[in-house]
């Protein structure tokens, strides 16, 4: 019997993937085509460990390059937050780490390509090479994520030490960074550049969200009626998808109600208020961000779990 039961647990642990090497590999390389084809050559900054490495690289020796740099601080971090992250996300980060190292040292030192003065493909413009640096290494930085890991050390230090703080993840890096280009502007006394990198910064942000998430984000609505279960027939028939009804009561009023919980996207939800309100015309509707949806497609393992 016991035996029985052993072979109906589910293992849940994580397995390394080689197809996310693949995407990993992908993203290195292109974090580092943008950070070395448009940010270092005038002087940008990337935001977090990797703008920092790139600051160290203009203040210390010709053999102290941006590549050594990339990994002498975020690796000692990565292994620093193994027990909070897992090992498996930090063999990924380590992995992406050196492919993005290892790329940035061919482009500037091994390729034939001169990236000492200007971009080769923007040339001064520091506009153009703020832009589209942040749009790659947004590009890049959103890849190691989608493929489950991370490409700057930053991440990590900010799910460690934000919550100890009393402040949020983002709150963090975002404290990071501005320290980061204060730092920058009094180290070479001058702030346009920095000013600049701030730009390089909400662009890959934006850029990062946008792979992370997808144009098609989702909406939550939380919709109190006292017709839940017709609205929930009307909502699965129109949007061929199931709801969740639950029962709830009134704060003030006391009386029974039912919350019917439907995801939609965004271009669905005028067709869900009108037909919630077709349907209940005193309806509220709650709508919400809903950044991922995870769905369970193996059944045969649903039936083993007790």
């Amino acid at each position: 019997m016991a035996k029985k039961k052993e072979k109906e647990k589910v293992n849940y642990k994580e397995k390394i993937k080689f197809i996310n090497f693949i995407g990993l590999t992908v993203a290195g390389i292109v974090n580092a085509f943008g950070v070395t084809l448009f940010l270092y050559p005038v002087k940008l900054y990337d935001s977090g460990i990797s703008g920092l490495s790139m600051l160290l690289d203009q203040v210390t020796p010709a053999w102290c390059s941006l590549s050594l740099f990339l990994l002498v601080l975020n690796l000692p971090i990565f292994l620093f937050g193994l027990k909070k992250q897992g090992w498996i996300f930090t063999v990924y980060s380590i992995y992406t780490i050196l492919i993005y190292s290892v790329s940035s040292y061919l482009i500037m030192h091994v390729l034939p390509i001169d990236v000492d003065f200007v971009s080769p493909l923007a040339g001064s413009d520091l506009l153009l090479c703020a832009v589209f640096g942040g749009f790659i290494s947004g590009l890049g930085s959103g890849l190691t994520i989608r493929f489950g890991g991370a490409l700057d050390g930053i991440d990590v230090l900010s799910v460690i030490f934000a919550k100890k703080l009393g402040i949020s993840v983002g709150t963090f890096v975002q404290i990071f960074n501005a320290i980061l280009y204060i730092v920058c502007g009094i180290v070479i006394q001058s702030w346009i550049l920095p000013l600049y990198s701030v730009v390089t910064y909400f662009v890959g942000a934006k850029t990062l969200d946008f792979i992370v998430e997808g144009i098609d984000r989702s909406m939550c609505a939380m919709i109190v009626t006292e017709k839940a279960q017709e609205i929930s027939d009307a909502l699965s028939e129109t949007f061929k998808a199931g709801g969740t009804i639950v029962n709830a009561m009134g704060g003030f009023s006391k009386d029974k109600k039912q919350i019917v919980y439907f995801v939609v996207n965004h271009f669905q939800i005028n067709q869900l208020k009108n037909i919630v309100l077709k349907i209940d015309g005193n309806a509220f509707i709650s709508l919400q961000d809903v950044s991922d949806i995870v769905k369970n497609r193996d059944r045969k393992v649903n039936k083993n779990v007790k």
